[in-house]
């Protein structure tokens, strides 16, 4: 089953006066895994996608939408799929690919046929899943984390030291716009990218997950000048604009994915905002 939500893109200056329940329901994605569904939210901010797929007791059909207007899911669209639960077999027009827990699936655009399934349905995968606009047709390949870009980030002493694995990006394999990685933040650190950044380029979705139960994420965003935060739980996602920095605290530490959509590929486009400059 595939359900798709549309969620509309917000100016900046609406955003400030948002309240705690507006903000949740305009960024927050509190539900990305439904056992034996493929749940996804279609966000104006550059048209980004982005959900889950949780196959439990059989396959599931990556099918299309009314909302994309198109044959097939992604006859104009790629796609990158990061597992973080029991292995997975994805099948991909013919072409089958099995994913390990925190291992990348790049599925390229004009790719008819994509099937999910988990190799034990006692232990069933969990896909996370961004997609983006294609304009060119890429080889569809698994990444894993050996493969990956590594950069060390942050330290002890600043809360923050923390591995970043860029998995899906331009520099590992031929993409069009979409770029995902991984961030793990070391034990006894529990900020995620700080100094804050934004980039007008390009928007950004952050997904927490190795988040220890009665734990929480306070997700930072909105205007370097206004800012807000929003309280996560563990394997919840959020959409973050152009606009608004994107960064977060724990009450113990986590990992999490984040993906990218916008004209720019290059990882260090970024607008800094150094921690005493912020509102």
């Amino acid at each position: 089953m595939l359900k798709i939500e549309l969620r509309y893109a917000s100016h900046p200056d609406d955003a400030r006066s948002y309240d705690t329940a507006r903000l949740r329901k305009e960024f927050l994605i509190e539900n990305v895994f439904i056992p034996d569904e493929i749940s996804l939210v279609y966000s104006l901010y550059d048209r980004m996608i982005v959900g889950g797929a949780m196959p439990v007791n059989g396959e599931l059909k990556l099918e299309t939408d009314d909302v994309l207007r198109s044959e097939n899911f992604l006859d104009r669209r790629e796609m990158g799929i990061i597992n973080v639960g029991g292995n997975a077999v994805i099948t991909a027009d013919g072409l089958v690919f099995e994913l390990s827990y925190k291992e990348a699936l790049y599925i390229g655009s004009g790719t008819k046929d994509v099937v999910f399934r988990s190799a034990d349905n006692t232990n069933p995968a969990k896909l996370y899943i961004n997609s983006a606009p294609a304009h060119h047709s890429y080889s569809s390949q698994k990444i894993t984390v050996s493969q990956a870009l590594v950069a060390n980030m942050g330290n002890t002493e600043s809360s923050n030291h923390r591995t970043i694995n860029k998995l899906i990006v331009n520099n590992v394999i031929d993409i069009c716009q979409l770029q995902m990685g991984m961030t793990e933040l070391k034990t006894g650190s529990v900020w995620n990218t700080m100094p804050v950044h934004t980039h007008d380029r390009r928007m950004e979705a952050y997904f927490y997950f190795e988040l220890a139960e009665n734990q929480a994420v306070c997700h930072f965003m909105g205007e370097a000048d206004e800012t807000r935060h929003i309280w996560m739980k563990n394997e919840q996602a959020v959409i973050s604009p152009s606009w608004s920095i994107h960064s977060a605290a724990g009450t113990s530490n986590y990992s999490f994915i984040w993906g990218m959509a916008g004209e720019n590929l290059d990882y260090g486009d970024q607008d800094v905002r150094l921690p005493e400059t912020l509102k």
